[in-house]
């Protein structure tokens, strides 16, 4: 045996590989169980066979309820068993088992026994199983013993009592609330982990109490936290109440930050991290502020243990965003950990020198990432390509070098995301500096030479389309293109034929050789690629003469989907399911995306795959709400229906009557659709209409309604008002709403009585505001879009927003204001940004392109500015967004 193991010993593969869980099946293990039967108990292997049942467990094997109640009614009897080892295995497994209601009356006298026990391990565990096997009727039987545990002198006992609270308060919340007194006691404990728990304890009682976790902070930083755990826990509730203050409270604040600040001399390191971190953290936090944080953090950058030189570098690298020139300071020790054996450590060095260092160092950082890139997994390459890439726009005239270095890693192996975030940068290098377009798109035909990786070949083949025509020398990219279509696949082969057509297009003199090309992919294997070919010599006239091609043509092959794919596919669905002899007409097709509350309905656990992700839903409700309305002579002639809003609620919950409206907006009409559902099923109400009062909307004029004949009980009806307005202008107003009816009382078989009582039902006031005249579309290239547009019907003003609470409520009430579509992420503004670039895309009454963009900064006293920038197709709209603004 002893040789075997030292053989065990010297073969380190095996050892890796060995464990003794190898190949245990659970009805072997249930067999075993039996053990726990024996007359003469033997404590090692009944210890041994709950690890088993432990591990199987753990390891998400299920037992059926027979099984689980046979393996717990046989643990049980172990309790009279003297061995503490074992009685420690029975507590875990009897937690791990998780015993029905019934069932736990078995233990609980024997749990409750070991509570009082003398033996501290005893009275420790058996208070964690009961608190996590019991509910509250046992509880307030054993209430009196957990006080007295929360205060004993054994800190084992004390900290678990205290846990158990812990676990306790999400679900009886008023038991552990009446333990304050002792839990207060706990926090002036010796011992450093009763006090950590009990400061946790104490915090999630009052935590919706502000003003108590306001005292607790203040009480707990004037007096003497000996714990460093504790001391962590302390900072972290004091960076939330400074967080929390109001702006205009300075005598509150300045106190907590000279604390915080105190705690940066605290001997133990985690503490003084923690603080150094808070300190970082603190919104509207000031350079002079932050200067003895970075003072220890840069002492941490030379530290033996790599945990704490990770934790700095990382918290600096998070500082370097907003405030770059406080950590200059660092630079030359963290040149230092570029070098370091930690791979993490060297790469947040690289990433934090690439955001605070200045221009002339950037040629020796170069050098020293080429160094280490090879050693580093691609998740790290990433981040420091995203580092290189934020660097080279911030100092432009860096390009040649930055733009090398990108193409030279590009070459070297690497897995999907890593050369998607080169290309990507490459991309947005080009886009953002001018100087380096030619260099970076013959960099990237380069690269797909020799790609293994579709997605990328056609975005850059794509990319290439658009903007290679644009460039001195467009010719050179041809044959990089052409030979795609004939090395690659055929989805990249149907690719280069569509940017072979974007050259043909924009330059007219390689116009002939593009159509020799294009023949060639006539007699292409696949369908898709001989389509496209066919399509683009017939747009751009194959017949080989050089002549300019048709403003309609370069829209057709440059221009930007202005409908949502979600919404054509529905409409081409329902064009194939219907027989028509008419051509399917794109200008049909729904262009609001709607907002995205049915879809989550539907699918809650899904979310947007991407920041820019546009809220898409379900077109069947566009369709149904112009179908409906479309079979009302009333509001037949009233034309093509521009907008439906989502339902704006008139009622409150639970009342007599629900009712919620929804405008429908027209060229020179304003439709509203009342949706009406009776609650009471003792009453049928008949002849139901919503007198509107249009006092308050001088633009609008009643023209017509149509009222409900009939609304039995739970069967949700509709009456309709329609208004008149100036034609294609924005009208708003507010509307006052009665609801109006007769009653009549429905007997127990059903019917009705013949005669019936008026009666009416005051409802919410109603308003049309400036967004229900904007649909939100958006764009899948913004820059591209506002190139396009062009800066003729450009209207540009600064206007003042006043005090806000935070950035992001002033970019979200402009949004909001706007009704306009957010395009690539831009909503989501950083934390402890001091400004923020909003893009917004959308359709305005009358079928105008709109975009905007939106400049935000806020200032010390968090007065908020903004600039903003419309371009439209029409002056008159860039004009109107402005005055809704104004008026705003």
């Amino acid at each position: 045996m002893a040789q075997t193991l030292v053989k065990k010993d010297d073969d380190r593969d095996d050892e890796a590989e060995y464990s003794p869980f190898i190949g245990i099946e659970k009805g072997a293990v249930l067999q075993e169980a039996r053990v726990f039967n024996d007359p003469q108990l033997d404590s090692r292997r009944c210890s041994q066979v709950i690890t088993k049942l432990l591990y199987l467990l753990n390891q998400g094997e299920t037992f059926t309820k027979v099984e689980a109640t046979e393996v717990f009614f046989a643990v049980t009897k172990l309790f009279q068993s003297r061995d503490i080892g074992l009685r420690r295995m029975v507590y875990l497994i009897i937690k791990e088992l998780s015993p029905s209601a019934d069932e736990v009356i078995i233990v609980t006298s024997s749990l409750m026994k070991d509570m009082n026990s003398k033996t501290d391990m005893y009275r420790a565990n058996a208070i964690r199983v009961l608190c996590r096997i019991t509910d509250g009727t046992l509880l307030t039987q054993i209430e009196r013993y957990l006080k007295q545990a929360i205060v004993d002198k054994n800190p084992v006992v004390a900290s678990a009592a205290l846990v158990s609270g812990i676990h306790l308060i999400q679900t009886n919340p008023e038991i552990v609330k009446r333990w304050s007194n002792e839990v207060q006691e706990a926090v002036q404990s010796r011992a450093a982990l009763v006090q950590f728990h009990a400061l946790g304890l104490l915090h999630q009682i009052r935590q919706n109490d502000r003003l108590a976790v306001s005292k607790l902070v203040t009480s707990l930083t004037r007096g003497t936290v000996r714990s460093p755990l504790a001391q962590c826990l302390l900072i972290r509730y004091t960076s939330q109440v400074i967080r929390e203050s109001s702006v205009n409270s300075q005598t509150v604040e300045r106190p907590f930050y000279d604390y915080l600040e105190g705690c940066l001399r605290h001997k133990a390191e985690m503490v003084i991290f923690e603080a150094a971190r808070a300190i970082t953290e603190l919104s509207g936090v000031t350079s002079r502020e932050l200067t003895p944080a970075i003072t220890v953090l840069q002492l941490f950058l030379s530290s033996s243990k790599p945990v704490l030189r990770f934790a700095a570098l990382r918290t600096l690298n998070k500082v370097a965003m907003t405030h770059p020139m406080a950590v200059t300071n660092c630079n030359i020790d963290m040149e230092s950990l570029i070098s370091d054996q930690n791979r993490s450590i060297a790469t947040l060095a690289i990433t934090t020198l690439l955001k605070t260092g200045n221009e002339s160092s950037v040629d020796r950082l170069m050098k020293q990432i080429t160094n280490f890139m090879s050693d580093i997994a691609d998740e790290f390459k990433i981040v420091v390509v995203e580092a290189i890439r934020s660097l080279c726009l911030k100092f432009p005239l860096k390009y040649r070098s930055l733009m090398n270095f990108l193409s030279n890693i590009l070459r070297e192996e690497g897995g999907f995301e890593y050369k998607k975030a080169i290309v990507d940068s490459i991309v947005i290098l080009i886009r953002d500096i001018p100087d380096a377009k030619e260099g970076g798109l013959l960099h990237l035909c380069e690269f797909i030479e020799d790609c293994e990786f579709t997605y990328l070949s056609t975005q850059i083949l794509h990319f290439l389309g658009n903007e290679g025509p644009k460039t001195s020398d467009p010719s050179k990219y041809i044959r990089y293109i052409y030979n795609r279509v004939i090395l690659e696949n055929a989805t990249v082969r149907a690719s280069a034929v569509s940017t072979l057509a974007k050259f043909g297009a924009m330059v007219d003199t390689l116009k002939p050789r593009i159509f020799v090309l294009l023949r060639r992919c006539l007699f292409d294997s696949d369908d898709e690629v001989r389509d496209r070919a066919t399509l683009y010599l017939n747009t751009l006239g194959g017949d080989g003469s050089v002549v300019e091609t048709d403003k309609d043509v370069k829209e057709f092959l440059f221009g930007s989907l202005d409908v949502p794919l979600v919404n054509l596919e529905t409409s081409l669905k329902n064009y194939i399911q219907v027989a028509s002899e008419e051509p399917f007409d794109i200008d049909s097709v729904p262009k609001e995306v709607k907002s995205q509350q049915l879809a989550e309905k539907k699918a809650p656990g899904k979310k947007p795959t991407g920041l820019g992700a546009p809220p898409v839903a379900p077109t069947s409700t566009v369709d149904a709400y112009e179908k409906l309305l479309s079979s009302i002579p009333e509001f037949s002639n009233f034309g093509k229906l521009f907008k439906s809003s989502s339902p704006v609620e008139l009622t409150e919950a639970e009342t007599e009557y629900a009712v919620n409206v929804v405008k429908h907006i027209f060229d020179s009409h304003v439709v509203f659709q009342y949706n009406c559902t009776n609650t009471i099923p003792e009453q049928l109400l008949e002849n139901v209409t919503v007198i509107v009062d249009a006092s308050e909307a001088e633009e609008f004029s009643e023209v017509s309604s149509k009222p409900l004949r009939s609304l039995p009980y739970d069967s949700p009806g509709q009456t309709f008002v329609a208004f008149e307005k100036p034609d294609g202008v924005p009208a708003v107003g507010k509307f006052s709403n009665m609801l109006k009816f007769i009653v009549k009382e429905v007997d127990p078989t059903g019917e009705a009585e013949e005669d019936g009582v008026e009666d009416e039902y005051q409802l919410e006031d109603l308003e049309v505001v400036a967004a229900d005249y904007m649909l939100k579309v958006g764009v899948s290239n913004f820059r591209n879009a506002w190139e396009s547009m062009g800066p003729d019907c450009e209207r540009v003003d600064e206007y003042g927003l006043g005090p806000r609470e935070s950035l992001a409520e002033a970019v979200s009430t402009v949004i909001n204001l706007l009704g306009m579509q957010p395009c690539e992420g831009t909503e989501v503004v950083p934390s402890n940004s001091r400004s923020h670039t909003c893009l917004l895309s959308g359709v305005y009454i009358g079928n105008a392109k709109v975009l905007v963009r939106l400049s935000f900064g806020i200032d010390g006293p968090k007065e908020v500015a903004m600039k903003l920038a419309v371009r439209s197709e029409d002056e008159s709209v860039s004009d109107a967004i402005h005055e809704i603004v104004a008026s705003g």
